[in-house]
């Protein structure tokens, strides 16, 4: 559960340090004057009284709910038009102080892209790691990309399979930090994780066959076992993860050839496998001759996470430590280390012919930022900022409910009594705000009233706070209340 301390004090990155100017004395739009739906009537409004003068730049809007009040409307509605003038750059939200007049929408670069800042609701749908903002790391990043590009030529070219040995040793010392002693001939450098799963299931089991996994699992998995025609059973969960008594009864029934797992910040309940039960499993995987397929996508964001199955179970668990959780999808890079070199030369061939290689350019810019510490420095960003954002998530959603972990950045939320899931998605998205009904998860049994939520991405800390009012608020009424948008 989320164990965040709840306090404004949670503060934002995006916040600014200026104090709050007086309110617009009884500012009241006359929204009927627009004939649109009453949440675009209210930007419509905003818009014209800042071109009008009425409203000033800086001065602070009235409280969502105090203006609900004043205009005799549902809370959401109103949400919704801030979040609309704030699509057009009219306002700026800034955690604990209100919502401000930003001025015309005049869209200025963004300092990590030089492209338009985006304004408005947050997609949760999209589990991205929280992206850096802070000029000095995002220096250190651009130069790396920069000494990168002086050997660009030879990078445009095709390269033998598995990256350089400079690549290698880098690959090796980054697992050396996740508790991972690494062989080469037992690693290989692939070209993102789903790659890299895609070909450990076609080399682990052919169609037909059975794979276990945890009942709620990553979608990927779920569409990988698709397309290669293998049985996917999903195995029940608790806290601890899954159960071994129950993946026990699988093998004696079905004699899966492997079990797919995702242990450490599980994708999506969040859930961590404890070190009692990875040892059980461990025992059951081994008793039974069943491969383990440790996705490991998010290993490297807790500061102590626990010991990888791999290093548990070497001979018989194919480990995937992808980057895209931790530094960016856009790499699209992963380190598979294989239970021996056979199998890591079939993976090879596998890989080979299906993807040809990892990209040189984003493999040589991630052994240059290995090396030289911007990876260290990007994952401690990562976890800091993961951190502060699932805090504003206790505060504003609190715990009842919500499954996350402090390092991670998506929570899991159980709906309360009275909501289905596809009512509470629908009613995210009339507000434009994305969320994932748990069916996207499903491998057995039924799915669970619940959604989740992803924190990361390029929107700020106020742009998160100011999505999850809303959905707090939508929480807080039964559905056929909430449903009052216009």
């Amino acid at each position: 559960m989320i164990t965040g301390q709840r306090s404004r004090k949670l503060g934002s990155r995006a916040a600014s340090s200026t104090l709050p100017s007086p309110l617009p004395d009884g500012w009241t739009p006359d929204l009927g004057r627009w004939g649109k739906p009453h949440y675009l009537a209210l930007a419509e409004a905003i818009a014209d009284d800042i071109r009008t003068g009425r409203l000033s730049v800086a001065e602070r809007l009235p409280p969502q709910r105090v203006l609900a009040e004043r205009l005799d409307l549902n809370f959401t509605t109103v949400a919704r038009g801030y979040v609309e003038a704030q699509r057009r750059g009219l306002v700026e939200a800034r955690v604990g102080q209100g919502t401000f007049v930003a001025g015309p929408a005049t869209p200025t670069p963004h300092p990590r892209t030089m492209a338009p800042r985006r304004h408005g609701p947050v997609d949760f749908t999209m589990n991205l790691p929280p992206e850096p903002d802070d000029p000095v790391l995002l220096g250190r990043m651009q130069a790396g990309l920069a000494a990168v590009s002086e050997d660009l030529p030879n990078l445009l070219r095709y390269q033998g399979f598995g990256g350089t040995h400079e690549d290698k040793e880098a690959a090796i010392e980054w697992l050396r930090r996740r508790g991972l002693e690494a062989s080469r001939d037992r690693l290989l450098i692939c070209p993102g994780a789903h790659a890299a799963l895609g070909a450990v299931m076609s080399l682990v089991a052919q169609p037909g066959d059975t794979i276990c996994c945890e009942a709620l699992t990553y979608p990927g998995a779920r569409a990988l076992a698709a397309h290669l025609g293998l049985r996917l059973v999903g195995l029940p969960m608790d806290a601890e993860g899954i159960d071994a008594a129950g993946f026990a009864a699988i093998c004696t029934r079905h004699a899966p050839k492997a079990l797919y797992l995702n242990p450490t910040l599980q994708n999506p309940t969040t859930v961590t496998i404890s070190a009692a039960r990875r040892a059980a499993i461990v025992t059951v995987a081994r008793r039974y001759n069943v491969a383990i397929i440790e996705d490991d996508a998010y290993g490297f964001v807790p500061v102590t996470p626990p010991v990888p199955f791999y290093q548990l179970a070497p001979e018989i668990t194919y480990h995937v430590a992808g980057l895209a959780k931790c530094l960016g999808a856009g790499l699209r890079l992963a380190y598979m280390l294989a239970p021996s070199a056979r199998a890591a030369l079939q993976l090879t061939a596998a890989l080979r012919a299906s993807t040809v290689m990892a990209s040189p350019i984003t493999t040589a810019l991630a052994t240059r930022w290995i090396g030289d510490g911007t990876a260290e420095a990007i994952v401690a960003f990562v976890r800091s900022e993961s951190r502060a954002r699932q805090a504003i998530a206790a505060e504003l959603l609190g715990q009842k409910g919500v499954t996350a972990d402090p390092a991670g950045f998506h929570l899991w939320l159980s709906l309360p009594q009275g909501w289905t899931r596809s009512a509470f998605a629908s009613q995210a998205r009339a507000a434009g705000i994305g969320a994932v009904a748990s069916d996207a998860f499903l491998a057995a049994g039924e799915a669970p009233e619940a959604v989740r939520i992803c924190l990361g991405g390029l929107a700020s800390r106020a742009e998160i706070a100011q999505s999850l009012e809303i959905l707090a608020h939508v929480l807080s009424h039964s559905p056929a209340l909430a449903s009052a948008y216009i």
